[in-house]
């Protein structure tokens, strides 16, 4: 089981990594200036493409927010390294590599 000191080092990782995400959303959130050229269809298309584009990844960073968000309130309800599958406990390389998971390595690996 997870230790006290160890769950603080998590909640820090996920709040860095939460910072840092919703700093990358604003950024991608952003409209862009494509100029008013109207002329050329191509062009127009290749703006529309990047706009999606850039509402993709902001939409899968947001995901992300929300799965660290949900491992937050697991690290305040006591739950935080037990997979929600098995109620196993999750491993330190499966915490280190995705502080957010909720799944232990086989249960992932079975998904």
């Amino acid at each position: 089981m997870l230790n006290k000191e160890k769950i603080s080092e998590y909640e820090k990782k996920l709040r860095a990594g939460k910072t840092e995400l919703l700093l990358k959303i604003e950024k991608y959130s952003e409209a862009e200036d494509f100029g008013d050229d109207i002329d050329h269809s191509e062009e127009e298309a290749n703006e529309s493409e990047s706009f999606a584009n850039r509402m993709a990844i902001a939409q899968t960073m947001k995901e992300r927010v929300n799965e660290i968000d949900i491992a937050l309130n697991r690290i305040h309800l006591g739950s935080y390294g037990v997979c929600e599958q098995c109620g196993k406990e999750i491993s330190d390389e499966v915490l280190n590599l995705v502080p957010e998971s909720n799944l232990c390595a086989d249960c992932k690996s079975n998904r």
